[in-house]
């Protein structure tokens, strides 16, 4: 029986085992919000109305009440197993997260190639060697496997996850993936794909940006594939009729994405597009517009946070896109050392990223000094001005910062979407997909986790640049139509009861602050103390209540995968 019910003066009361009351129901459809009730039995919705009761009951008076978010583009494949509750994402409404994108999953792997996994995430995403090495159990091969790890562990947030390409490329080819595959390998990374779509993957992630070079400085396997090999397994997801296709385009021309989904009849979701001062985005823009018009089911991921990293100098992310920089990657602090003292090194590198045409060039009006032991009174300074009072480049004075620091400088930097109008015309283009956020990865230089928070706060409250509904609608039901979830994003009798509860008024990230909790006392950097956020359910189950994260939801782990 989904209520309970006892009767009085004959007539029948149901009782659920849990109403939301008073709160203004927007349900992810993008239609208005409603004064309701919502009444929860077990992990589905049973009744929103008016004068619902429940053996338990959550005020939600003042309150927008909305389907959990949906979070398309996170790197928790490796978090999952030391951090079930995937802080900071549950902090901030956030029910169901999707990892494996750009094509990093951590299965399919062979155990000869788990150092080089861990080293590629190391590199790409900013995940610490020593944190992964201690925190992934390795008890799985195949992708079926690493999903039943993760099940038989649970998890407290629902988890989705991509194969990826660069995974799926090391099990087949193995360390020689450097050149194109032969027709009898890319008919196996077919059959290894199409495992893995069987047994449960949301879809096929794959990745073509120069910036991704991975272990020991190389670019990613999937760089090294031809479109062909692309195509071929993206056929795949056609054939079984199902899973989403989910691309880092690089040099991947937008055309052949566009016509890729198409030809496979998937939607395909692409990463990102941003603001960019040469207002390159624009044309990305128009091009995609046409497209949508014409019926393409392509969604380009947008976000509505600049892109800010502070990185390290010992492992610059941002900058490995130059050959020089790149050429350091996992080599000894030493030779890191020997590179930034010396003036000929810095002169060709700067050279290099300067005059890039192939890749994004560094801003470095944007970069600042973060943090310095031996030159606290640079912190705040701009690198331009600071290198123009010298008349030397700003790669001179970051470099020479970091050797006198022992390569411990943190250099704040804007890569992309900085411009507010950009933001605001990129958030109503139809046909985008909220995204981007990178939960999982970066852990040292970004969180955008916050993702949600910061486009109720300041977009909707702030800058009145979407409706509430709109946003909750681009929070929810736009991220469950891509990704083909049935009875998820949605805030409708019969769906699974992931909620979320927030003050409009209130609602915002938070501070970021530095932890050292991840597995060897890694750094990380997090958003755990939210405003605005009351309530958050996740199938059923409270994992927030009244402000304040639950303890015993990790220890239930009410998260499904999806």
């Amino acid at each position: 029986m989904p209520y309970g019910s006892n009767r009085i003066r004959g007539v029948v009361v149901v009782t659920a085992d849990l109403v939301i009351k008073g709160g203004t129901v927007v349900d992810g459809s993008g239609g208005p919000g409603r004064l309701a009730d919502v009444a929860i039995t077990g992990d589905r919705v049973t009744a929103i109305g008016s004068g619902l009761t429940g053996n338990d009951v959550l005020d939600a008076t003042g309150h927008v009440v909305a389907p959990g978010f949906i979070d398309n583009h996170t790197h928790f494949d490796a978090q999952v197993f030391w951090d079930p509750a995937l802080t900071p994402s549950c902090f901030h409404g956030v029910t169901t997260v999707v990892a494996g994108n750009c094509g990093f999953s951590i299965a399919p792997c062979r155990p000869e190639h788990r150092e080089f996994i861990a080293r590629t995430l190391e590199q790409v995403e900013d995940m610490d060697f020593t944190a992964l090495s201690a925190g992934i159990p390795w008890e799985f091969e195949s992708f079926p496997e690493y999903l039943a790890a993760v099940r038989r562990r649970g998890v407290v947030l629902n988890y989705g996850v991509y194969v990826g390409h660069t995974a799926i490329r090391l099990f087949v080819m193995g360390d020689d993936f450097e050149r194109a595959a032969n027709d009898a390998e890319v008919g196996r990374m077919r059959e290894v794909l199409t495992e893995a779509m069987e047994a449960g993957a949301l879809g096929f992630a794959s990745s073509r940006l120069p910036t991704h070079n991975g272990a020991y400085g190389k670019p990613i396997p999937s760089r090294y594939a031809e479109e062909s090999e692309m195509e071929t397994l993206a056929e795949v997801l056609g054939e079984l009729d199902r899973g989403v296709l989910m691309i880092a385009p690089g040099n991947y021309p937008l055309e052949s994405l566009y016509a890729l989904s198409n030809r496979v009849g998937r939607p395909l979701t692409w990463t990102a597009l941003a603001t960019d001062p040469s207002g390159r985005y624009r044309k990305r823009a128009e091009f995609h517009s046409a497209q949508h018009r014409n019926g393409a089911d392509v969604w380009p991921q947008v976000t509505p946070r600049p892109i800010v990293f502070q990185v390290v100098l010992n492992a610059p992310f941002p900058l490995n896109v130059g050959p020089r920089f790149a050429a350091l990657v996992g080599r000894p602090s030493t030779d890191r050392m020997a590179a930034y003292s010396d003036p000929e090194w810095r002169r060709a590198a700067a050279e290099e990223l300067d005059t890039a045409t192939d890749r994004p060039r560094p801003r470095w009006d944007t970069f600042t000094v973060a943090e310095s032991l031996r030159h606290p009174d640079l912190v705040g300074r701009n690198l331009s001005q600071l290198a123009s009072d010298r008349g030397v480049h700003p790669i001179d004075i970051m470099c020479e910062l970091a050797v006198d620091d022992e390569l411990e400088t943190r250099i704040n930097c804007t890569l992309a979407n900085d411009d507010p109008d950009g933001i605001a015309f990129l958030l109503n283009l139809p046909g985008t997909i909220l995204g981007l956020s990178d939960a999982g990865a970066h852990v040292r230089q970004i969180c955008d986790a916050a993702q949600a928070t910061e486009l109720l706060g300041t977009w909707v409250r702030e800058r009145g640049v979407l409706s509430v509904e709109q946003a909750v609608r681009k929070l929810s039901g736009e991220q469950a139509d891509l990704l083909r979830l049935t009875d998820r994003g949605y805030l409708r009798e019969g769906a699974f009861a992931d909620v979320v509860v927030f003050d409009p008024t209130t609602v915002a990230p938070g501070p970021t602050k530095r932890l050292y909790d991840f597995p060897g006392g890694s750094e990380r950097l997090t958003a755990d103390q939210p405003s605005g956020i009351a309530h958050v359910l996740v199938n059923g189950v409270p994992i927030r209540r009244d402000g304040t994260q639950l303890e015993q939801a990790d220890a239930g782990r009410p998260g499904m995968l999806i």
